[in-house]
């Protein structure tokens, strides 16, 4: 029996499969004439901006025209691919409440405006499929009781115990709405305004596939599968990582391979460690890329306490399922640093040593319910920058962050100095460098959120406009101030910018940083964190070094002469002192030892 016709079975049962199937080929084949097949693989030289459409703004100019600009301009030498936040007409929680999947919001653009992107980068589309927007046609026409999508969401009579189900925020699992055909409860796991779609209905599977071969028309290299992990409830069980989930996955991997098999699926799911490399299947079925979410949280325990053993610890057990799969490796996003795939490699107390650093740097908790009735934390919401360096010991020549003209607020200020205490910004931008090197060089693709390349911090004030905690991290920018500021060499963007530029034109010069190729984690201090990369030939590696405390470290290594890629000269690492902070990329010619 054909792949795709043995997910539909075990999806839909026999008795429906072969319809299905038949459904299926005639979605390949539409697409199959429209989709031109690319050889693109993943190198050293991908790395992916994770950015808004509307990030930076220009009056007069459409969005995505004007991020195209900025990109063109800035980014063209030193990143291969972009990711756009969702850019499609929606209704809340900044573009993941989507409204229609195949439109692009008109106050950012169109697709042409989208497709104009590919002449310097890969792109990479939001596939928001858990839920849709309770604005969307497809739920409008549910509370008009249209047959055709009475079965598109998922409903609930009476009061079954839904006590095992996973629950990623502190909001009710079930929604009354009024239809034309009465009261009815409707499942959304993450908002009132964000409807679960129902993966039991085949057609429901057959329309999202039909979406995300639209997606790689319009030029998607990589498809973000947006909250993957929810989309398939069964009452009684906890709802998340279901086998019926994986086989969803399975089914648009194999679909998608027919027609693009240059496409990469990257599954988001902020969960513990070991089920979120589930989603790799058996290293060729499902998921190219995972997010590796433990790294953010990881990292910042490992430059707070100035000990790199439990980041050296875990690092070690980031194997791969075959040559086909890596993960995405990341420090921040739109969202905040989630906690939950940090447990069981954290402590309790050390999780909640983050929570109180958080809080004491500025940042804001949320908070999910548990099975019993309880709420914990499960994400901190701060700018990366300030959850490493405290903005109370902040320089008082601070720079100021860049508004738009669309908003009503003031450009606020970037840090709030302590009369009694502060930290030089030299030293606050080789701290956030050495955490964002130390993302660049461990196995996998590294992805950028825009402010952490251009030195954003914390931005309370969006908070107070929209009272949502994520948005401390979701400024956008004008990009005639913006690039004001990153012509003064002395500002805090250009400074990060500048050494970031500098990581990344380093990290694209070296097989070694290819994401099939292998790592070591070495160990010589406990405040120093340690990675060898070595080419997919084995001819070369690149010894990572990095200093992740305050303090001058001296060590002795098992290496002897080495290139540094970053200050572009012969050095000798068998015996070194890193400055605090410090960060060594050496390459070594393995062939020739």
């Amino acid at each position: 029996m054909n792949q795709l016709q043995k997910h539909l079975t075990f999806l839909y049962g026999g008795d429906e499969s072969a319809r299905l199937f038949e459904q299926t080929q005639q979605i390949i084949e539409k697409y199959r004439q429209k989709i031109k097949p690319s050889s693109d693989s993943l190198t050293e030289r991908d790395s992916i901006l994770i950015t808004y459409g509307d990030q930076v703004q220009k009056e007069n100019q459409k969005p995505l025209q004007t991020l195209k600009i900025f990109c063109d301009q800035y980014l063209s030498d030193i990143v291969e691919g972009i990711h756009i936040l969702p850019f499609y007409p929606w209704t809340s929680d900044d573009g993941f409440s989507v409204v229609d999947y195949r439109l692009i919001d008109k106050k950012l653009g169109d697709w042409e405006d989208v497709s104009a992107l590919q002449t310097n980068f890969k792109l990479m589309f939001d596939a928001v499929i858990n839920h849709i927007s309770s604005k969307s046609e497809w739920f409008q026409k549910f509370l008009q009781a249209d047959s055709n999508y009475q079965n598109y969401f998922i409903t609930i009579e009476g009061s079954p115990d839904l006590s095992q189900v996973v629950r990623p925020r502190a909001l009710p699992l079930l929604t009354s709405f009024t239809t034309s055909a009465g009261e009815k409860k409707v499942w959304t796991t993450f908002s009132a305004d964000q409807i679960d779609l129902n993966y039991k209905n085949p057609q429901v599977l057959l329309e999202i596939l039909d979406i995300l071969c639209l997606y790689v028309q319009h030029g998607a290299t990589f498809i973000r599968l947006d909250a993957i992990a929810y989309m398939w409830k069964e009452i009684g069980t906890s709802c998340i990582h279901l086998p019926q989930t994986h086989a969803i996955i399975q089914f648009l991997r194999e679909a998608l391979n027919q027609i693009a098999p240059h496409v990469n699926l990257i599954t988001e799911t902020n969960v513990p460690h070991i089920d979120n490399i589930s989603y790799f299947g058996n290293g060729t079925n499902e998921a190219q890329l995972v997010y590796n979410f433990a790294l953010p949280p990881l990292t910042l325990h490992t430059f707070h306490t100035e000990d790199a053993t439990v980041l050296s610890n875990w690092a070690k057990t980031l194997t791969l399922p075959s040559d086909k799969t890596t993960f995405f490796n990341f420090l921040a996003s739109h969202d905040g640093v989630g906690l939950n795939p940090a447990r069981g490699i954290l402590s309790n107390a050390e999780i909640d040593s983050l929570v109180e650093k958080t809080l004491a740097h500025g940042g804001l908790i949320s908070y999910k319910n548990n099975s019993d009735g309880s709420q914990s934390p499960y994400e901190m919401n701060i700018n990366y920058f300030d959850a490493l360096s405290n903005p109370s010991l902040s320089p008082r020549t601070a720079t100021k962050a860049t508004t738009t003209k669309a908003t009503t607020t003031k450009a606020t200020t970037l840090h709030s100095p302590s009369s009694a205490s502060e930290e030089d910004i030299n030293i606050q931008v080789s701290r956030f460098i050495c955490a964002q090197a130390i993302m660049l060089s461990i196995i996998g693709v590294p992805a950028i959120y825009f402010h952490s390349l251009f030195g954003s911090r914390n931005w309370h004030e969006g908070v107070k406009q929209t009272g949502h905690n994520r948005t401390i991290n979701r400024q956008k920018c004008s990009f005639d101030e913006l690039q004001k500021e990153l012509q003064n060499e002395s500002s805090l963007r250009a400074k990060v910018f500048k050494k970031y530029s500098a990581l990344l034109k380093a990290r694209r010069s070296s097989p070694a940083f290819h994401p099939h190729g292998a790592q070591k984690i070495l160990e010589f201090h406990k405040s120093i964190f340690a990675v060898e990369r070595i080419a997919p030939n084995e001819k070369l590696s690149v010894v990572c070094l990095y200093n992740i405390s305050s303090q001058k470290i001296s060590f002795s290594t098992n290496f002897e002469s080495a290139f540094d890629l970053l200050n572009n000269q012969t050095v000798q690492i068998s015996n070194l002192s890193l400055e605090p902070y410090q960060v060594m990329w050496a390459k070594r010619n393995i062939t020739a030892e």
